[in-house]
């Protein structure tokens, strides 16, 4: 982190600091925000950002070579827990009286990944007299934004998941065109030697699903049911990756396809108004940044979701209209929600996130979705690479 201008942004904000703590890896912003991935750290720690003075760190004694020399600031250290209690007093008791803090914290828990902070923990440092506040302000603003080499990095794991994507389809229809049918999990493994071979790493294995799979959002393909792709399939292929690096972002896309000439209209129906639906998501920013306005998360959703409600598909589009994206493929920023969240965070330049309605109809064995990438620039939304238009297909 920017240590100055995070103390310039805490004074414009009213805020005497941000506490940053952790254990056992519960607060991934905190981790990700003193760049402590892959460290050994077993114990509580807490660590101060105050408007005014130096930064100061809590660990255990016996990790306090634990941390890395380029966290910067005083050190302090505990072994009992009455120690603990006692340095963190010391540690809040720099502020002034009745100081306003920023944790991870969000209230009523209304947002998961700004609530990383357990409740046990709020009441201690509650219990010196702090205010607490929710940190997602600074959060998006310090560890959200991506720089040049970061948009780099989208951009190189854009291009390779996307000719991943091309590949995948196309080895299914060359495999119809032998009289075979290729497994889901054949065209997952494929999918991940691409990974592979483009260097990049993934969390988890990308989706293909077929037919009724498609209508389940986070479907696994297993060895355990095998399913072939055969012809006359709707196919959908979601998957995410990104360069080998702390500091590598993801990309993440979904397409569908058919196996055949002539998909069946209820198919080219609910398509068409994903597709619509999502291009209608991204000109509200657009319009948004042409007009010099800001939008929410949840209005970006709620322009997506009308759409697909109008159509009478309301019900069958069950999740968020679109995630962060970061060094985590879902990050820290705001989402697109008004459904399972109601994200009033503000879409600032330097974010990125996904748009991706679907239209899921296990009942008909049919699903939808439809996703792309946007970044924040200052030159307005961009898309970075190719927009599925029509149903892929031999």
């Amino acid at each position: 982190m920017d240590i100055p201008a995070l103390k310039a942004a805490l004074g414009e904000a009213e805020l005497d600091g941000w506490l940053l703590c952790d254990f056992h890896g519960q607060n991934p912003t905190a981790v990700s925000a003193l760049g402590l991935e892959g460290h050994l750290l077993s114990r509580r720690w807490f660590y101060l950002v105050p408007r005014s003075g130096e930064p100061q760190l809590l660990t255990h004694a016996i990790e306090a070579g634990s941390f890395p020399g380029a966290v910067p600031g005083r050190r302090r250290t505990y072994a009992s827990w009455a120690a603990q209690e006692e340095e963190l007093r010391a540690l809040l008791g720099s502020l002034r009286r009745g100081a306003r803090i920023a944790m991870e914290y969000c209230p009523l828990g209304a947002i998961p990944t700004l609530s990383r902070v357990d409740a046990g923990t709020l009441e201690l440092v509650r219990s010196f007299g702090v205010e607490v506040v929710s940190s997602g302000d600074l959060v998006q603003r310090f560890l959200c934004r991506f720089d040049e080499e970061q948009v780099s990095s989208h951009r190189r794991a854009l291009l390779a998941i996307d000719a991943a994507k091309d590949a995948a389809f196309a080895r299914i229809f060359e495999a119809h065109g032998r009289g075979t049918e290729p497994l889901e999990t054949d065209i997952q493994r494929f999918l991940l030697e691409r990974l592979e071979g483009a260097d990049l790493e993934t969390d988890h294995p990308p989706i293909v699903a077929v037919n009724r799979h498609a209508a389940l959002p986070h479907y696994e393909p297993s060895e355990k049911t095998p399913t072939p792709i055969r012809r006359g399939d709707t196919v959908l292929i979601d998957l995410w990756a990104r360069g080998r690096g702390p500091r590598h972002v993801f990309a993440d896309i979904t397409w569908v396809g058919f196996c055949g000439r002539d998909p069946p209209q209820r198919l080219r129906e609910i398509f068409e108004i994903t597709i619509e639906a999502r291009d209608l998501g991204l000109s509200a920013l657009e319009r948004a940044f042409r007009e010099g306005r800001t939008l929410c998360g949840y209005e970006v959703d709620r322009a997506v979701r009308d759409r697909i409600a109008a159509a009478g598909f309301g019900d069958r589009f069950v999740h968020r209209t679109g995630h962060s994206i970061g060094t985590r493929v879902h990050g820290d920023g705001a989402n697109l929600d008004d459904l399972e969240t109601h994200d009033t965070r503000p879409l600032v330049p330097g974010l990125c996130f996904s748009i991706e309605p679907g239209i899921y109809l296990p009942e008909e064995n049919l699903g939808v979705r439809s996703e792309i990438d946007v970044f924040l620039s200052s030159d307005g939304p961009r898309v970075f690479g190719p927009v599925q238009r029509e149903l892929v297909h031999p």
